[in-house]
C-alpha cells in the first residue's frame, strides 16, 4: 500500500546528502532522534535508521534533547506483537503533538512492525504524523522525510515485501563492544498467537559469508560481543537447503579472531538440533546461554498454538544442554492464558516451569491480536482468570529464579563492563556488567559491608563512573588508565556476594583492588568518548554496510 508513488530501493547519494535535510545543514544540521519499542530486532533495526539519518546529513540529538523529545525529527520503531504495543504509540504520539506544535519544522515518523499493519490509520488517528514506513522498506525513511517537508503532506509507504536486506543499509550502533548481527528476517512458522509472519514476510537466509564478513568488521572495529538475530535463528540455513548451517555458522565465529563472546536469539524448540548443543560447547566464545521460548506447558495448548514440538521434547532439550554445558543459565517466554486454557492446562506449565529451572522467564498474558488465528477462536479467557495464573506463575518463577541466582554467590565471574548502569548504582558507585551466562551484574570498585562505597571514599572522587565522561579529563579517556578503573568494554574479575532474582551483587576478586583486563573494546569506547568530547577522531565507527560473501561455513578464517 501506498499513498505516494513508488520509492526506488537506493540511499539518497553523496550529491543529495545536503538537500536532504535543508540547504542550510552544513551551518544548523538537522537533529533526529530515534526510539525504539519491541525486541532486539527492532533495535537493530534502529541503528540502521539511525545510520541512514546520518548518512543523509542528520545528527544525533543530544542526551538532553532525546529526553525532552527536543528533536527536529523523532522515528518511533514500533512493536505489534503485545496488545499494548498500539496503546505505546499513541501515547508516545499524544506526547510528541505538543511538542511539535512548538518547534516548526519538527518531523514524527513512525515505522516497524505496527506501521506495516496499521498502515494509513496511524494518520488518519495522529494527523500531526509526517512519515509512516513499514517492515520491508527501511532504506525510504530519508527519502520520505524529505518528501513530506516539500509536500507539507504526510508520506504512508508500506512495501509488502522486502525490498533491502536490512543489514546492506548504513548502521550507526550504540555500542563499540557488542553489536548485534541479523542471520535471517522473516518466519515461516504459523503460530497461531503470532502476527510477525505477517509483518516481517518469509525466511529469508542471509548467505554465510555476508554475516562473517560483517561480524569480522565489528571485530576489526572494537566489538568483542556479537548477537547473531533470527525470528528462529537455529531455522537458519532452509532457503539454501542446508539444515546444519547454524551449527556450522556458530563454529565458524569462533574462529574469528579477536571474538570473545557470541550469542544467539531465538531459537524454535522444533528445529533445535543436538548438532546446536554440540556447536555450544565445543565452541569457546559461544556463551553458556540459551533463550529458548516454551509458550506453554500443556501439549493441548502448544498444539492450538500449532509449536510444532511438546513438553516432554522441551524437556529434553534443556537436559541435553545442560548435560553439555552444566552453568548454562536457561531463560524463556510464556503466555499465560491462551484462548481454551484450562486449570489443567496451566497446572501442566507450572510443572514444566517447576522442571525447567529458568533463570528469568518473560511472562505475558496473553492478548488478540487482530488478523492472527486465536484472536477469533472460543473460549477467550476473563481478564481476570488470566491476572490470577499470571501472578500464581509469576511468584513460582521469581522463587525459582532466586534459587538458582543463589547458586552463584562465591563464584568469581569475568564480567564485560557495560555502557549505562542500573537505577541504584550512582548511589551505591556500582558499575554493571554482563557474566559469560548473560546474568545481570552490579559490582564495586572496592569490597565494604553493603558493597559499595561512601562518596568521600569513592576511587575516583568528582567523577561519576556510571555517568559519560564529561570532558577530556575523566581518568578513563587517558593514555594510561589508572589501576582498577574500568572503562565500558573492559572486563574486570569479580566474586559475587549476594544475588536476587534479576540481578547478583559482586566485589573485587582480588583483596587489592578490582582486577580489569583491558580490551580493544574499552580502547574503542574511549576514542568514541574523546571524539564526542572535541579531543580526536573515532576511528571505531560500525557504519559500513556489510559486504557480500560466498555461500561457505568451512572457512578457519575470513581475514583478507
Amino acid at each position: 500500500m501506498s499513498t505516494t508513488a513508488p520509492l526506488p530501493t537506493v540511499l539518497l547519494d553523496a550529491a543529495t546528502t545536503d538537500t536532504a535535510v535543508g540547504d542550510d545543514a552544513s551551518e544548523h544540521p538537522r537533529t533526529y532522534m530515534v526510539r525504539t519499542l519491541g525486541c532486539q530486532m527492532n533495535v537493530h533495526d534502529s541503528e540502521h535508521m539511525a545510520g541512514m539519518l546520518e548518512q543523509a546529513g542528520y545528527t544525533r540529538a543530544s542526551s538532553q534533547d532525546e529526553a525532552a523529545n527536543a528533536a527536529d525529527v523523532v522515528v518511533i520503531n514500533t512493536c505489534a506483537v503485545r496488545e499494548n504495543a498500539a496503546n505505546k504509540l499513541y501515547g508516545n504520539l499524544g506526547q510528541l503533538a505538543g511538542i511539535k506544535a512548538t518547534r516548526p519544522g519538527m518531523q514524527i515518523a513512525v515505522g516497524g512492525c505496527l506501521a506495516q499493519k496499521d498502515r494509513g490509520d496511524i494518520v488518519a488517528k495522529a494527523p500531526w504524523v509526517d512519515v509512516v514506513f513499514g517492515t520491508h522498506n527501511l532504506d525510504a525513511l530519508p527519502v520520505l522525510l524529505e518528501r513530506a517537508r516539500h509536500n507539507e503532506a504526510a508520506q504512508v509507504e508500506i512495501a509488502e515485501s522486502l525490498q533491502v536486506f536490512p543489514s546492506t543499509l548504513p548502521t550507526k550502533r550504540e555500542s563499540v563492544y557488542a553489536g548485534w548481527v541479523s542471520i535471517s528476517v522473516g518466519c515461516n512458522n504459523t503460530c497461531t498467537f503470532c502476527i510477525v509472519p505477517h509483518l516481517r514476510g518469509k525466511e529469508r537466509d542471509r548467505r554465510p559469508g555476508e554475516i562473517l564478513a560483517e561480524v569480522e568488521a565489528l571485530v576489526a572495529a572494537g566489538a568483542i560481543e556479537v548477537t547473531l538475530l533470527g525470528q528462529n535463528v537455529n531455522s537458519y540455513g532452509v532457503e539454501f537447503g542446508d539444515r546444519g548451517a547454524f551449527a556450522k555458522l556458530l563454529r565458524a565465529c569462533g574462529r574469528i579472531e579477536g571474538l570473545e563472546r557470541v550469542r544467539f536469539t531465538s531459537p524454535h524448540p522444533a528445529a533445535f538440533t543436538d548438532d546446536v548443543i554440540a556447536a555450544m560447547a565445543e565452541t569457546p566464545n559461544v556463551m553458556p546461554q540459551l533463550h529458548m521460548p516454551l509458550q506453554s506447558g500443556s501439549d493441548r495448548i502448544l498444539r492450538a498454538m500449532r509449536r510444532s514440538y511438546r513438553s516432554e521434547k522441551f524437556l529434553g532439550i534443556l537436559d541435553r544442554v545442560r548435560a553439555a554445558m552444566p552453568d548454562a543459565s536457561i531463560t524463556t517466554d510464556i503466555i499465560v492464558g491462551f484462548p481454551g486454557e484450562t486449570e489443567e492446562d496451566f497446572a501442566e506449565t507450572m510443572r514444566v516451569v517447576e522442571a525447567s529451572r529458568f533463570s528469568s522467564a518473560f511472562i505475558f498474558q496473553y492478548s488478540p491480536r487482530p488478523g492472527t488465528p486465536a484472536a477469533t477462536m472460543e473460549d477467550q479467557l476473563p481478564k481476570a482468570v488470566v491476572q490470577e495464573r499470571f501472578e500464581r506463575l509469576l511468584a513460582l518463577q521469581e522463587r525459582i529464579g532466586a534459587d538458582e541466582a543463589n547458586k552463584q554467590v562465591g563464584r568469581t565471574l569475568e564480567v564485560l563492563v557495560a555502557e549505562g548502569s542500573g537505577r541504584k548504582d550512582g548511589a551505591t558507585h556500582r558499575l554493571s556488567g554482563r557474566a559469560a551466562d548473560n546474568r545481570l551484574v552490579h559490582f564495586g570498585l572496592t569490597a565494604s559491608s553493603d558493597y559499595g562505597v561512601p562518596d568521600d571514599a569513592a576511587p575516583h572522587p568528582g567523577v561519576d563512573l556510571t555517568q559519560a565522561p564529561a570532558d577530556l579529563g575523566d581518568p578513563r579517556l587517558a593514555d594510561v588508565v589508572p589501576a582498577g578503573l574500568p572503562r565500558p568494554g573492559d572486563t574486570v574479575t569479580v566474586t559475587v556476594v549476594k544475588a536476587a532474582p534479576h540481578h547478583l551483587i559482586a566485589e573485587p576478586a582480588d583483596a587489592a583492588g578490582l582486577v580489569v583486563r583491558r580490551t580493544r573494546s574499552g580502547d574503542a569506547w574511549a576514542a568514541r568518548e574523546k571524539a564526542r568530547l572535541g579531543g580526536g577522531e573515532d576511528e571505531h565507527s560500525h557504519g559500513t554496510p556489510a559486504p557480500s560473501g560466498p555461500v561457505s561455513l568451512g572457512l578457519p578464517t575470513l581475514r583478507r
